[in-house]
Parts: C-alpha cells; structure tokens; sequence
C-alpha cells in the first residue's frame, strides 16, 4: 500500500492541531495552579523581533487551513487574526481542526501534480502538490507548533517531547 497525499497531510495536521489543544489545555492548567497570568503566555516572545504565541498560533493554523484546503483544491476558511486571549487562541485551534475533517482523501489523493500557487506581495511561488506538502506546507506549519511549543516551555509550562508527539505511534 503505498502513501497517499490526504495521508501524508490532513491526518498529519489534525493529529499536530490535537497534541497543540493539549498543550493549551496543560497550558491553562499549569497557570491556574500557578496563579500565572496567560496573557503573559499570549504574549510572549522567543526573541524581541519574533512574533508572540498569538500569532505563533495563528500562522500554524493558516498553514495547515490553507495546506489543507489548497491540496484539496478547495477555499480556506477566513480567520481574521484578531485573537488577544489564550480562550479565542484554543478556538481558533478547535476551528481549524473542525474545518480540516471536513476535507476528504478524494478531494487531495490525485493531486500531486497540481499546480499550487502562492501569491505574496513581491514574488509569487509555484509548486506542484507534492511538493508543496514536503518543501512548503508541513515545514512552515511545523515551525510555528515548535516555536509555540516553545513559548509555553519558556513560560514554565511543564511540557515535553511526548507531550509535542503525544498522538504519535511511536514504534518500539
């Protein structure tokens, strides 16, 4: 049997976006036992000119909204980056779970060899599907799960590796 693009994509996002829910949810728990205020979670940077969680968490879920809809051939829906408080950031998160499980393998399987572009305000980047998958979509939104991941650990958020893989079967 060999591995599809819907395989190699939108359950890899979905599993990605529950193991995040987690996170926040251990998050939240973590601050409440602490007395830490989550809105210092929001805004926390790795580096002055890196961008907080909030928007940490809004480009892993443009980046897996937009992977998968754009694999599937379909439109993302529109989020509009106006989230401020650690509850809007965890349903911005359920959200585009609930949107990525409405796309279907025979909507992406097929569509390797598609083109993809992506327009940008000085250049614009093509791609067939699969390569926008492997060069492009999963790195991108990989980054920002570990960067959030990331934040929350500078935070104290008593997090680990299996925490970040916690959906993973981990072979052994």
């Amino acid at each position: 049997m060999s591995l599809s693009l819907y395989d190699a994509s939108v359950p890899v996002y979905l599993n990605t976006l529950r193991n995040l829910a987690a996170i926040l949810a251990k998050a939240e728990s973590h601050a409440a036992a602490e007395g830490a205020d989550l809105q210092g979670y929001t805004e926390a940077r790795l580096h002055p000119d890196m961008h907080p969680l909030t928007r940490q968490i809004q480009m892993l879920s443009d980046a897996a909204k937009g992977g998968g809809a754009r694999l599937a051939g379909v439109e993302p829906p529109a989020m509009e980056d106006t989230e401020t408080t650690f509850a809007q950031l965890k349903d911005r998160v359920a959200r585009t779970i609930a949107f990525l499980e409405t796309l279907k393998p025979e909507q992406v399987d097929g569509r390797e060899a598609a083109t993809i572009e992506l327009k940008f305000p000085n250049r614009t980047m093509s791609f067939t599907g699969r390569d926008f998958l492997f060069n492009f979509s999963l790195p991108n939104f990989y980054f920002h799960v570990v960067t959030a991941y990331g934040l929350l650990r500078k935070e104290g958020v008593p997090l680990g590796k299996m925490d970040y893989l916690a959906g993973a079967q981990m072979a052994g």
